[in-house]
């Protein structure tokens, strides 16, 4: 491990690391002579383009850091680093066209610039092709220590075993107390000695705290000890939750939201900035889909009896209702028995009804929500008045969703299949209850990037 202002960074990571930043500088300067080979010129001198170089590499491999791309996921799955590399490629080509505007001149012309990022993706992926070849992927995985052995360390052994799992488990330590179930392979506390010496033989890189019963068991004075010598100490649920995503509701509790972060309301710019944007961009993509709106509403008035678009009543920001206009895509007596969750080749759906749902287009009158400040384009799904109240009391912290804008797409949409009862509900509160945790300008970007997979390979639609 190398230490880092105060934070350590395995020499593997850092390695890969510096050789994006040389490969970054590689494609500026080849996207250069490309280009000024297209209009048979001279390139002139490297040290009159050294600045726009340095400057491009530079400020694409930070945002390269910034979504997150030397995370253990995106180290081993070439599919999940490529992704993060299309949005840090962008926000680098926004970056540099805003320091273009500001400082003309300073930065790579625009045409040299869609050579060297094209270059530039190809060599980052390639570099990461061949350090999965070269270097063991389980040397990407966080080492960690699990105290307690009972259901809840189980759960991270399963974790950890599944292939996109970013950690292994070093050693379960038994902490004492009745445990009816035990995982095994566990050594007891009695068995160590000194927890922090065995953290330090072991290269533990992170002890999780997974006991069932924590009163009376927690070893402060070991914590402390192994805190001090820079291994990090993390609770199951936080942990669970950089992990996986998502808030695990099996071990969420109050006090742990409480005193977590995340939650912060009233953040005026972020929210001005979201609302500008749910502004512009609905306005210009209603402009632009209305014809095939119109198109599609033909087709629905052709092939059934019924009105084109229907309004349904969902609930929004702090539980408040409003009606939502969508393509209509069910027979018209669909709800003739009552209220029912959308089912797998629902029989209920129409012909027309069924393509559009599956790319989508059904969706596209909610635009109108939006303009209209009823919605956001990302956030949690907004659902009707009568599962609210069902989920509600079924699920812990449902409530809890409604502290954010609903959206036409959000993190729960691009990482859970339709919800369609009330353990789909269960999983997609995991995902929503995150977003709204964890809410920023950068996360929002994340998911509209993603939702572009989502209509692609519409696996989860229905």
């Amino acid at each position: 491990m190398i230490r880092v202002f105060k934070h350590y960074i395995p020499q593997e990571v850092m390695l890969l690391c510096l050789f994006d930043l040389l490969l970054l500088g590689l494609a500026g300067e080849a996207g250069w002579q490309l280009r000024t080979f297209q209009l048979s010129i001279d390139p002139g001198p490297f040290a009159e383009r050294a600045v726009a170089i340095c400057g491009f590499a530079m400020i694409v491999w930070l945002a390269v850091i910034a979504v997150g791309t030397y995370t253990p996921l995106a180290l081993r799955s070439i599919r999940f680093a490529t992704a993060r590399l299309f949005v840090a490629l962008g926000l680098g080509m926004l970056s540099i066209s805003f320091v273009n505007l500001v400082m003309p001149g300073t930065a790579l012309w625009r045409s040299i610039l869609l050579y060297a990022m094209a270059l530039g993706l190809l060599l980052l992926v390639m570099n990461r092709l061949i350090a999965t070849r070269v270097v063991d992927a389980r040397a990407f995985r966080r080492r960690i220590l699990v105290l307690g052995a009972g259901p809840r360390a189980q759960r991270l052994l399963d974790l950890s075993n599944r292939p996109d799992s970013g950690f292994r488990v070093l050693a379960f330590v038994a902490m004492g107390g009745a445990v009816t179930e035990r995982v095994a392979g566990a050594i007891d506390r009695e068995e160590i000695g000194d927890l922090g010496k065995y953290v330090e033989r072991i290269r533990a890189q992170e002890v999780v705290l997974a006991m069932q019963e924590r009163r009376n068991s927690l070893p402060l004075k070991d914590l402390v000890r192994v805190k001090t010598k820079g291994v990090d100490v993390s609770d199951l649920s936080g942990f669970l939750e950089r992990e996986t995503g998502k808030l695990d509701l099996d071990t969420l509790n109050p006090s742990w939201l409480i005193f977590s972060d995340g939650f912060i309301a009233g953040q005026r710019i972020s929210t001005v900035a979201k609302r500008v944007f749910d502004v512009v961009v609905s306005l210009a993509v209603l402009l632009l889909t209305l014809p095939l709106i119109g198109f599609f509403a033909l087709l629905v008035k052709l092939e059934s009896k019924g009105p084109v678009f229907y309004r349904q009543e969902r609930v929004g920001l702090y539980g408040q209702t409003f009606q939502i206009p969508k393509l209509r895509s069910m027979r018209q007596d669909a709800e003739a028995q009552g209220i029912k969750w959308a089912e797998k080749d629902d029989p209920r759906i129409t012909r027309v009804g069924r393509f559009i749902r599956l790319v989508r287009i059904d969706e596209l009158p909610q635009l109108w929500s939006v303009l209209k400040g009823e919605m956001s384009f990302v956030g949690p799904r907004p659902e009707r008045p009568e599962f609210v109240a069902e989920l509600d009391e079924k699920l812990p912290f449902y409530a809890e969703r409604h502290m954010v804008k609903p959206g036409i797409t959000g993190w729960a949409q691009i990482n859970y299949p339709y919800g369609a009862s009330i353990e789909d509900a269960r999983g997609k509160l995991e995902y929503d209850l995150y977003y709204a945790k964890n809410y920023s300008p950068f996360l929002d970007l994340l998911i509209l990037l993603q939702t572009a997979r989502v209509i692609l390979w519409p696996e989860g639609a229905r």
